[in-house]
């Protein structure tokens, strides 16, 4: 079978050329991962981009089960893309109030 080109293929190179390059990944970087294999998956093509996807689980040490699970419980914890820590983390107001008693 033939490769396909994919549409976002030189974005997506980017991202995961981004991605290879940490060693630690923080919350966005394992949602982006996690988003790179679904959208790859099955495509009859890019495998040098799924070959450097699986590469990056390697040297993080995690398997796709636990990335997966991962990026699954980021989102549980209203993550959304572009946010910062501090954004999940709320306003500040109930510690306020206690320290006060």
């Amino acid at each position: 079978m033939e490769e396909q080109n994919h549409p976002l293929y030189s974005i997506d190179r980017e991202h995961i050329d981004r991605l290879l390059a940490k060693e630690l990944p923080e919350d966005a970087d394992i949602v982006d991962l996690a988003r790179l294999f679904i959208r790859y998956e099955g495509f009859p093509g890019a495998s040098d981009l799924k070959d450097d996807m699986n590469k990056t689980l390697v040297l993080w040490g995690i398997s796709k089960d636990s990335l997966n699970s991962r990026a699954r419980k980021i989102w549980e914890s209203s993550y959304r893309p572009g946010m910062k820590a501090a954004d999940i983390v709320g306003s500040g107001f109930d510690t306020e109030d206690s320290q006060n008693n």
